[in-house]
């Protein structure tokens, strides 16, 4: 979906391990997240704990694949944050707001 495509908001993509890093360079898809213009952090946990890289500024939204949600969650306690799936995400990274997939889907 992010092939050919630039995102028009903050993109961050933290691999949940090395290995899924490798893969994701191996196939390709690091390279297409990499021209979409998302920033690749450093594998293991991250925004997803409100511990590094992509955590939310006061009040600024956030969709996320993650696979919880509570106040704070992300380290910041008044950023609203939105969970879906991956289409989602990448969807609304390329319109800059919650877009639905199937727009986007070739």
């Amino acid at each position: 979906m992010l092939a050919g495509r630039r995102v028009r908001c903050r993109l961050v993509v933290i691999p949940a391990s090395a290995e899924v890093l490798r893969r994701a360079a191996e196939s390709g898809v690091l390279s297409t997240l990499i021209e979409a213009g998302a920033a690749i952090g450093t594998p293991g946990c991250g925004p997803c704990m409100g511990n590094h890289m992509g955590i939310p500024a006061p009040q600024e939204a956030t969709i996320s694949t993650a696979n919880r949600n509570f106040r704070g969650r992300m380290g910041t306690a008044d950023a609203p944050i939105y969970l879906a799936n991956p289409y989602v995400v990448a969807a609304s990274a390329i319109r800059g707001a919650i877009a639905d997939p199937r727009e986007y889907l070739q």
